[in-house]
């Protein structure tokens, strides 16, 4: 099996919605997003080893990016009521980032060089030890696309996958990366 399709039916039977191919072409790390990061409306810019400043500077995130050749798009789509559905939302989020991990661990298995970049900051810690001191658990850390620099509808789209489905779903989109 190749590698794309080995990593399509990972994903597929870890749980994700949707895939698609991602075209590292299209990845582009832009200084806007990371300064929607640092508007900090989340509140975990620099807070957190995954999120920015900690997860490192975008030129540096850049020549990470350049070095692998291929990726796919992974998605959750959960039901919500409306935009204001707090516990469809989090179900929604709780479902993408379990499938999300299972999927790295057995990607990671076949692919020990991936870039695994997840939806939202990295939660595998009740409280982050940035900045005072190292991150526990630095190979299983996981940042976001966004983190990244990365606009994720921009990225869906060009790479033919939907971003919005409209006001009940909410999606959740991340990706792996291949040298």
């Amino acid at each position: 099996m190749e590698g794309y399709e080995l990593a399509e039916k990972t994903a597929k039977e870890a749980g994700f919605t949707y895939t698609a191919k991602l075209d590292v072409g299209t990845l582009e790390l832009l200084d806007a997003v990371r300064d929607m990061c640092a508007a900090n409306t989340c509140g975990k810019y620099g807070a957190n080893w995954a999120c920015p400043p900690g997860c490192g500077e975008l030129r540096e995130l850049r020549e990470q990016v350049a070095r692998y050749r291929w990726g796919i798009l992974v998605q959750t789509v959960g039901d919500v009521e409306d935009s204001m559905d707090y516990e469809g939302i989090m179900e929604a989020e709780k479902q993408h980032k379990a499938s999300f991990y299972a999927a790295a661990a057995k990607l990671k298995e076949q692919f020990p060089d991936m870039l695994a970049l997840g939806a939202g900051c990295c939660t595998l810690c009740k409280e982050c030890t940035y900045p005072s001191a190292p991150c526990r658990f630095p190979d299983k850390r996981v940042s976001s696309m966004e983190s990244y620099g990365i606009l994720v509808s921009d990225l869906c789209k060009k790479n033919g996958m939907s971003y919005y489905y409209g006001p009940q779903k909410m999606a959740y989109t991340a990706c792996y990366l291949f040298c």
